[in-house]
Parts: C-alpha cells; sequence; structure tokens
C-alpha cells in the first residue's frame, strides 16, 4: 500500500499512475454534502481530463438536468452560456447535490478547456440516474415534435399510460401490484422508435435514445420500489452501469469514462455487507463488465466536520455538525494513523489490518441524523477489497448549495438517500 500527504493537485501523481491504463474511474464520496470531497474531486477529475484524456464524466445525477449542464460546458449551440445558470434550473430535490458552488466552479473550467478544442473532442457532463420520468418524456417529446413527428405517437401513447398517476409515480408501482397498470409495451414501443433515430450519429438523437431508456429505467424502478428490499435498488444501479456503457460506446473506440457518485454505488458491494442482502451497485458491476485492471475506484472519508444534508425526506438542506467517528470504524483508525489529507493506493503483499479487515465505514446520505452515529450510517467495509485507493480528509467542512428550483423529492431510496 502506497500513502502520499495531500497538499497540492500534484499529489494526486501515484493515483493516476495507477489511473493509467485504466477506462473507467470512479469517484466516490461518503456524503452529498462535503466541500472537501468535491473540491478534492475536481481537481483529481481535472488531471484526468486535461492529462490522461478521459472523454467525459458521467454523475449520480438525472440525464435532462445534466445534459442541460453538459451543453453549457461544451458550447453547445443552445446551450447556457454560463455553467452556473444551468446548474440553477436542477430542480429535482435534493438540488444541492449538483446546484453547488463546487460544481459551477468545475463546469466553468471545462467550459474552459473545452472551447480551445474541436467539438469531437470536447469533455462532456452527463446524469446515470433514473428518477426523471417525465422530464425525460418531455424531451423525447421536444425531439420527436422537431425530428420526427410521426413517432410523436408513441411517445403519446407512453404518456398517457403514466398520465393517471400524475407526478407521483410511486403510485404507479403501487397500481401495478393490484391490477393490470402495467405501462411496459407502451415504454418499449417507445424505446424502440428513438433507438432507431439514434442509429443515426448526432449528439441529440443520443440524448432522446437515453431519455428513452430513463423511462424504462423508472418504469421497472417504480414497480420495484414499492416492494422494498434490494430489488429496486439493484434497478438503479444497473442502469447507471447500462448507461456508462452507453456512453463508451457513444464517444467511440478509446473513450475512457469518469464517475462520480456515492461511496455505496462507487465502491465494490461485494467487499460489504450489501452483498449479503443482495444488492450490488455501480462498481461491482464495472468490475465485471470490463475486468479489474480497467475499472479503478477511488472511495473518500473523513473523521469529523459539517455536511449539507436533510433531517427528512424532501425538508429544506441545512449545515450539520458530523461527530468524530465511532470507536472501531475506519475513520478512527485513519484519524489515528493518517496525516490530515491523504490519499491511499492499495496493492501488493504489505495490507495492513484495517485494509483487509471487515470494519465499519460512514456513509452519510441526503438524509442524515447525527443522533444515529451510535448504531447507525456505518456500512461494515473491507477497505482495499471495496477500492483501488482512497481519499482521507481528517476534519470537513460543508459545501455551498446555489439558489435552485425546488420540487419534492420522490419516495426515499433504498438505503437511505444514497
Amino acid at each position: 500500500m502506497l500513502v502520499q500527504r495531500l497538499g497540492a493537485p500534484s499529489d494526486f501523481d501515484p493515483l493516476l499512475e495507477r489511473v493509467r491504463d485504466a477506462r473507467i474511474v470512479m469517484i466516490g464520496e461518503a456524503t452529498h454534502g462535503t466541500y472537501d470531497y468535491y473540491r478534492l474531486r475536481e481537481q483529481l477529475t481535472r488531471r484526468l481530463i486535461a492529462e490522461c484524456g478521459f472523454s467525459f464524466v458521467a454523475v449520480e445525477g438525472d440525464w435532462p438536468d445534466c445534459d442541460r449542464f453538459s451543453r453549457a460546458v461544451t458550447a453547445a449551440p443552445g446551450g447556457a452560456t454560463e455553467p452556473q445558470a444551468a446548474l440553477e434550473r436542477f430542480e429535482r430535490w435534493p438540488t444541492w447535490m449538483w446546484a453547488n458552488a463546487e460544481v459551477a466552479r468545475f463546469g466553468r473550467w471545462l467550459r474552459a478547456w473545452n472551447v480551445e478544442r474541436p467539438e469531437s473532442a470536447r469533455a462532456g457532463f452527463h446524469g446515470l440516474d433514473v428518477y426523471s420520468l417525465w422530464e425525460s418524456m418531455q424531451a423525447i417529446f421536444d425531439y420527436l415534435g422537431e425530428e420526427d413527428p410521426a413517432s410523436l405517437e408513441a411517445a403519446q401513447d407512453a404518456y398517457r399510460c403514466f398520465e393517471p398517476y400524475g407526478k407521483r409515480v410511486e403510485e404507479y408501482g403501487m397500481a401495478s401490484r393490484f391490477v393490470s397498470a402495467r405501462c411496459e409495451d407502451e415504454v418499449v414501443r417507445l424505446l424502440a422508435r428513438t433507438r432507431e433515430h439514434a442509429a443515426a450519429d448526432g449528439a441529440d438523437a443520443f440524448s432522446a435514445w437515453q431519455n428513452a431508456e430513463v423511462v424504462a429505467g423508472a418504469e421497472r424502478y417504480y414497480r420495484a420500489m414499492v416492494a422494498g428490499g434490494p430489488e429496486s435498488w439493484n434497478v438503479r444501479d444497473i442502469h447507471m452501469a447500462d448507461t456508462l456503457d452507453r456512453l463508451l460506446d457513444h464517444y467511440g473506440p478509446g473513450s475512457r469514462g469518469i464517475v462520480w457518485a456515492h461511496n455505496t454505488h462507487v465502491g465494490d458491494a461485494r467487499a460489504t455487507d450489501m452483498a449479503a442482502d443482495g444488492m450490488l451497485n455501480i462498481g461491482q458491476l464495472g468490475r465485471e463488465r470490463h475486468g479489474r485492471d480497467a475499472v479503478v475506484l477511488v472511495g473518500f472519508g473523513s473523521y469529523r466536520g459539517t455536511v449539507i444534508a436533510a433531517p427528512r425526506w424532501g425538508s429544506p438542506a441545512e449545515a450539520m455538525v458530523v461527530p468524530p467517528a465511532r470507536e472501531g470504524s475506519v475513520e478512527r483508525r485513519l484519524h489515528e494513523l493518517m496525516p490530515e489529507r491523504a490519499v491511499l493506493v492499495f496493492g501488493g503483499d504489505d495490507q495492513p489490518g484495517w485494509v483487509t479487515d471487515a470494519l465499519d465505514h460512514r456513509a452519510i446520505g441526503v438524509v442524515y441524523d447525527p443522533s444515529f452515529e451510535s448504531w447507525g450510517n456505518y456500512v461494515p467495509t473491507r477497505l482495499g477489497a471495496r477500492y483501488d485507493a482512497f481519499i482521507w480528509c481528517d476534519e470537513t467542512t460543508a459545501l455551498h448549495p446555489l439558489p435552485a428550483l425546488s420540487a419534492p423529492g420522490e419516495m426515499e431510496t433504498y438505503p437511505a438517500g444514497v
């Protein structure tokens, strides 16, 4: 194992050496609301794009919202000229995950980097998630209305099927358990029509296809969600892994992708108690599909600090105190052993016990209650098997949300808010 004190972007050199031959780098976060994680992830991502030729960033976010941001950072026709303006249009709770000053700063850098390059060599920013059923449906209407009005019928059939449930599409999932209310056939027809258009090269056609895939994924997700348990989690992460693979194909041979998502999605589920519960994640799927050497998984952790989170699902965000990590946890051990900030690259035969043994590893979602620290908020983890590298910040501070449009959240994800 290699330990490098982290003080400047150049200190990521040992990790970049590990990444040299990888096609995919997934960079996690132990919370969705920590400034230090976003800032360090940004610094690492800049180097991956500028020095290693990575092609795009794909995040745990909605495709339509991220597509507006991607058009801004790639200077695409019709896109916003200021990336922050695109972020401020993010509507789905929790808006602060992406509509924050840290992502806005990265967007300004990425746009400046992109405009110096031909359109075919510009790095995009894309959403992997499955929640945006209505937004994706509207995007499909907009595209087909311009490009192929004859195909609008398939989109209208799918819309009419979901329409009785309004914006609360979890009610569709509940109804589908008891009556013949499923919209699968309509969604399949919609997907087939948009796939035909995506065969023609072009970002707009690909985006329409991806929006149709989101509609199909959302239909499966909301049906699975009402049953509880791990199935809806697996539907969601399989959708994210499939979207990542489509992006790699779309960007072409030799393309390389960066993923930003929570540790619970990025770190290989087989090295945690998630596997015993029947759960998988995008980190595991990436290793299985592309090979261990082609995928580098990077986790984050801290001992104490502050975080932006919400006390209840759908409620306003607030800055909260993250107490010192509990006894016996990975974070407590690293607090005792590591400098204030460090990057750890795992490998070799000299792995200490706290790398190979199962220890509690903190995971904070968008919903957080610090009083649960004594019995919750931790995932038993074999750190060196879950990640290829780990970025340590002993004390952290909360990120800085932007003013953004607000909308109610969907039903709470499983497990809570990650």
